[in-house]
């Protein structure tokens, strides 16, 4: 479990100290307020940690090869010039400083770069172990209908794609996880086929197809809501959702009608239930609602959940942190939706 990250002048925040829940974890905030930032630094960290520690000779991680692997892993998630892009520009050379706390103190990392670092990060704290559970990162973007040869050719060629894109493709080609955990996998996809209407598969030529009652339809005439119920569904057919892993969700909601929303806040609460650290960024007054709704139901009473809202402050994003969405006050991002709603209830009283 990921306790805490604490960030230093990393792109829009001057500094943050975020408590993690075990958990449900919501990043709230406005459209360029750092939402995404948050969640791609700590996958970025936690991914790199589990792709050095599957090479075949699985030493204990040294200072030297993890500074490089970490850089790279920086630049290939965030894309940018060079590294130094993500720390935040002020007067003067600055440095970005990041440190990562888990339940499992060997997981321990703090690092730190300059604005004119092109690849290298400085260790300060090296883990004594890598990370054991590949974490998983959803873009906002569903990836089914893109994924034949898709890794193949982003590994050849140059694309303007995040790594994280190649990543998701990785983890939803793995084959299928059979044996005892079966049981459990099952009780996770029910609501996710149900609201699909069908299973989802992998054919032999790497393409994937929604099985229904209709027959077999290929990925690119689903609609695409329903492609992203599919990939989250293949996820966990796979094993790779299933056991004290990672996922991060940037806007669940995006692309999604309310029926479909509310399937998702019902697997996301499923998801976090079965031992899966979960993180997701929203700007989603209806996605927030049905979370809300969940965690105090009876259902959901054993979820303990962190709200984080990021609020642009003049002098870079604050970021307000509570157990509940009151604890952290009004939120910009919502307050649109909320006036909305009275406009349209003073209009209907007219």
């Amino acid at each position: 479990m990921l306790k805490r990250m604490a960030i230093k002048n990393l792109t829009v925040f001057p500094a943050a100290d975020l408590q993690f829940a075990k958990h449900l974890n919501v990043v709230v905030g406005e459209n360029g307020a750092g939402k995404t930032h948050l969640l791609k630094m700590a996958y970025a960290v936690l991914a790199a940690s589990w792709e050095e520690g599957r090479k075949p000779i699985n030493a204990a991680p040294t200072k030297a090869a993890l500074q490089g692997r970490l850089a790279e892993k920086l630049v290939n998630v965030f894309r940018p010039e060079s590294l130094g892009r993500l720390a935040r520009r002020k007067q003067g050379r600055e440095r970005c400083d990041i440190e990562l706390r888990f339940d499992k103190k060997d997981l321990d990392i703090d690092f730190s770069f300059a604005t004119n670092s092109k690849s290298e990060v400085t260790l300060e704290r090296t883990p004594k172990d890598w990370l054991k559970v590949a974490p998983a990162y959803l873009p906002t973007r569903e990836l089914l209908t893109i994924y034949p040869n898709f890794v193949s050719v982003y590994d050849s060629h140059y694309l303007e794609f995040d790594e994280t894109w190649r990543d998701m493709s990785v983890l939803l080609g793995k084959p299928l996880q059979r044996g005892p955990k079966e049981k459990r996998i099952n009780e996770l996809l029910e609501p996710l086929e149900a609201a699909m209407g069908g299973t989802i598969e992998l054919d032999k030529n790497g393409r994937f197809y929604l099985n229904n009652a209709s027959g077999r339809l290929e990925m690119p005439l689903v609609a695409e809501g329903m492609r992203k119920l599919a990939m989250l569904a293949r996820l966990i057919a796979t094993g790779a959702l299933l056991d004290k892993g990672y996922l991060f969700w940037d806007e669940p909601e995006a692309n999604l009608n309310p029926r479909l929303i509310k399937r998702i806040a019902q697997s996301i609460m499923a998801l976090s239930a079965s031992g899966i650290q979960v993180f997701i960024a929203t700007h989603s007054l209806f996605l927030l609602r049905e979370l809300e709704m969940l965690l105090a139901s009876k259902d959901f009473s054993s979820i303990k959940a962190r709200f984080f809202a990021l609020e642009n402050s003049g002098d870079g994003v604050a970021v307000t942190q509570g157990d509940t969405l009151d604890e952290i006050g009004e939120i910009a991002a919502l307050d649109e939706e909320l006036a909305q709603s009275d406009r349209y209830l003073m209009d209907t009283d007219a």
